[in-house]
């Protein structure tokens, strides 16, 4: 009995330094994952940190989750299409037709806030399929599709909104509140618990399952320090979201803005069911068998044209979302919603995330870290530099990072490919 505990207590160690042995050849060969990503968020936050006394406030985390909200909805619809090495240049404008649907539902035709955020929804959903349908079965080039789409789609929106130049959403409905209201607190760290144990025992049971198959598995160490710093990252922000971030605060208004924003749960949700589907269903190995290998997925009996439909459906159905939750934040829809940036934020968020523009590679953690990167740099250039040019410059420095993690994915791919 002894001996074995000996055994397992020696067992660990070796374990170990033979999973970080394999991790940095796996770094050298070009897997580098979201390592990148991981690296660049913390050198960026710490460099806001220094320069920006303010940057790492309550207050200023909420900023950045609610900036970064429709980003990553977005890019994790995204994923999905750059998955398959195919782009979908008209998601931005497709959540802002969806939003201007919405909107124009409530206001004139007196539907039921539900109802017409379902209708939104049904739209993005039916723009994606045709979009889709046209590019698996008609064989038209999905950067001509999507283009085409992109500019029609911004019309269509500008018509519904009319010459009042946007539509303010009516208050009083659930939908508005995203942002002004709050989860409460003990709802917070009950939902941090679940996460952080549905997350330890999914690792635990994948580490088993392996072993079990005479597999390599990751070592319980490693799956204790990985669980370590999820849970502390999120009682950081937990107990950050739980402080009173009211900057006005006198005899005559009190109120209090504590704990999360709705919307964190929003996304939440979100990564949990799409990063399940990708990682733990038929669906999900089907989706990376197609990017990684086309003619060989046909070959070995996947349905190549319906998987390309679907993405394309789950791609314009998160912009839906997006759109939806921009709305929310913004309480009104403008008459260019979803034009300008927005698609290219949401693409530069799941490229610098680590999701490959050449398809076969990318995860949905890759959405969530992007949109933080490009949130980051956004809010803390904000802060930096001020003058009539400062907007300027903070698309210089995004444009400039996603060149840099585009050409970085490029070099990895052609070293991999030699």
């Amino acid at each position: 009995m002894s001996t074995a505990v000996v055994d397992r207590g020696h067992r660990q160690p070796r374990a170990v330094a033979s999973y970080v042995r394999d991790y940095v050849a796996r770094l050298r060969g070009g897997e580098l994952g979201s390592a990148p990503a991981v690296v660049g968020l913390v050198v960026i936050t710490a460099f806001f940190a220094i320069v920006h006394q303010g940057f790492l406030s309550a207050y200023n985390l909420e900023a950045l989750v609610i900036q970064a909200a429709p980003i990553i909805v977005m890019a994790m619809g995204l994923v999905f299409v750059l998955l398959l090495g195919e782009i979908d240049l008209s998601a931005g404008t497709t959540g802002g037709l969806c939003s201007a649907i919405m909107a124009v539902l409530m206001l004139r035709h007196g539907w039921y806030w539900w109802l017409a955020v379902l209708a939104g929804l049904a739209v993005g959903l039916a723009i994606g399929f045709v979009m889709g349908w046209l590019r698996a079965r008609a064989g038209i080039p999905s950067f001509v599709i999507t283009l085409a789409t992109f500019l029609a789609f911004q019309g269509a929106t500008l018509i519904l909104v009319g010459g009042q130049g946007s539509l303010t959403l009516p208050a009083g409905t659930p939908l508005i509140g995203l942002e002004n209201s709050f989860v409460p607190l003990w709802l917070g760290w009950t939902l941090l618990g679940v996460f952080v144990v549905g997350y330890a025992a999914i690792k635990l049971a994948d580490a088993r399952a392996r072993r079990r198959a005479g597999l390599p598995a990751t070592p319980v160490a490693v799956i204790v320090a990985k669980v370590l710093v999820v849970a502390l990252l999120g009682i950081v922000f937990t107990y950050e979201m739980g402080l009173n971030r009211n900057l006005i605060s006198n005899a005559f208004f009190s109120n209090k803005a504590q704990g999360e924003p709705w919307v964190v749960v929003l996304l939440t949700l979100m990564f949990v069911v799409w990063h399940f589907t990708l990682s733990r269903t038929r669906y999900g190995r089907h989706v990376y068998a197609v990017g990684g290998n086309e003619e060989a997925s046909r070959r070995g009996g996947v349905a190549v044209s319906r998987i390309r439909i679907s993405v394309f459906v789950i791609c314009s159905g998160m912009a839906a979302v997006s759109g939806l939750v921009a709305a929310s934040l913004l309480q009104s829809v403008q008459s260019n919603a979803g034009a300008g940036n927005t698609l290219l934020l949401a693409v530069g968020a799941a490229v610098i995330g680590g999701t490959s523009l050449f398809g076969g590679r990318g995860r949905m953690i890759d959405a969530v870290l992007g949109g933080l990167v490009v949130a980051v740099i956004i809010n803390g250039m904000s802060d930096l530099i001020q003058g009539a040019n400062s907007s300027g410059y903070e698309w210089v420095v995004t444009g400039a990072v996603l060149l840099l993690a585009a050409g970085f994915d490029a070099v990895v791919r052609r070293g991999k490919t030699a």
